[in-house]
């Protein structure tokens, strides 16, 4: 991918700049990263080479702005305008701008912006919940084609779905914190925010572990060499109707520990047949009961993105409702936390059967007053 760092240096503003990478690597050859200056390559999307041909081609790829800087930074407000000019100027290159300064956008388009420019796309970082809440209703509120958000560091939990369910936003990628002194990313936020993108139907992608990550509560050490081939080995990475999700690796959990899990759950505890249920199932029998299961499953939850995920179960009218949400086959959430069964894939056959014999047996349960 092409970068071009029209001006180097920057400030830092939020707790996702506490470990900045530019200042880690100035700091090496003894270099101030808070001096702002510009480059000898500002003017990079106008050079040429020996023949007259622009150096930056189309079939280069997106061509990523001000990576060691922000495109935004106050410092940089007597230069942009040229910048701007150089991107106008090459409508056959796409730009990719990454700021964690959106607030200051409209002080800094060019006359000629309009309603936004086909060939840049804006990239607001949210590295926690509190810089969401601040920057992603302002990313939504400006005049722009392309937008998309970046969560790296990712240093907490996100909830983003209501940002996401407006459909303005067209990729999401997450990862973690490199160096020395990186803050742990836990996988868990990571799953969360991909499912929440899922449900909305945006792309996704998982970029790195981070140098210190933690999954199913262990922490590991990652080797700055690998850790994005580890995000990309997981297999998290996700594109709307293309099955990438298949391709994820899992393990089932036993049944035995599966049901000592939800029976320390208060809120599974809480699910359990009436009498007028117990009727229901004696009277339909256990075939009918299970042929009523496996269509459930199928219609509401074998889908890649099933319609009202997270709500598609109604919490009575039926015993195998409430089989659903005392075992967490109530929703794709549910499984892929209580059952490894990852968000984001059609259900094959195998795993609807598996989540049809859960269903039963905790309805089997439940007749016969076992645990």
């Amino acid at each position: 991918m092409p970068i071009w760092n029209p001006w180097h240096g920057c400030r830092k503003i939020s707790p996702g700049c506490a470990n900045c990478y530019v200042y880690r690597r100035d700091e090496s050859i003894g270099k101030d990263a808070s001096v702002v200056a510009k480059t000898k390559d500002f003017d990079l999307p106008l050079k040429k080479n020996r023949k007259g041909e622009y150096k930056l081609k189309p079939d280069d790829g997106v061509v990523f702005a001000c990576m060691t800087s922000d495109f935004f930074l106050d410092t940089a407000d007597e230069w942009r305008r040229e910048c701007w000019y150089m991107i106008r100027e090459r409508q056959d290159l796409h730009f990719h701008i990454i700021t964690k300064r959106i607030d200051r956008f409209e002080q800094c388009v060019p006359p000629a912006w309009g309603s936004g420019w086909e060939n840049v796309t804006i990239c607001s970082t949210c590295e926690n919940q509190d810089r969401t809440d601040f920057r992603l209703p302002i990313l939504l509120s400006l005049p722009i084609k392309h937008r998309e958000v970046i969560c790296e560091p990712m240093l907490g939990e996100i909830d983003m779905e209501k940002y996401l369910k407006t459909g303005l936003i067209g990729h999401v990628t997450c990862g973690g914190e490199s160096g020395n002194n990186a803050r742990p990313c836990d996988f868990r936020w990571i799953q969360e925010v991909r499912r929440e993108c899922i449900r909305c139907g945006v792309p996704f992608t998982f970029k790195q572990t981070g140098a210190v990550f933690i999954k199913d509560g262990r922490t590991y050490r990652i080797d700055r060499s690998i850790q994005m081939a580890q995000a990309k080995k997981s297999g998290y990475s996700y594109t709307p109707g293309t099955g990438c999700a298949d391709a994820i690796k899992y393990v089932l959990p036993n049944r035995n520990a599966l049901f000592s899990r939800l029976a320390r759950s208060d809120f599974r505890n809480r699910f359990h047949l009436t009498d007028k249920d117990r009727q229901y199932v004696r009277e339909k029998g256990f075939e009918t009961i299970k042929s009523h299961a496996a269509d459930f499953v199928a219609k509401r939850l074998s889908p890649e993105n099933p319609a009202n995920d997270g709500k598609q179960t109604p919490m009575k009218g039926h015993p195998v409702f409430l089989a659903q949400h005392a075992t967490a086959c109530c929703c794709r959430g549910c499984l892929e936390k209580w059952h490894n069964i990852p968000s984001g894939k059609i259900l094959n056959t195998g795993e609807q059967a598996y989540i049809v014999d859960v269903l039963m047996d905790w309805i089997n349960r439940e007749m016969h007053g076992t645990k």
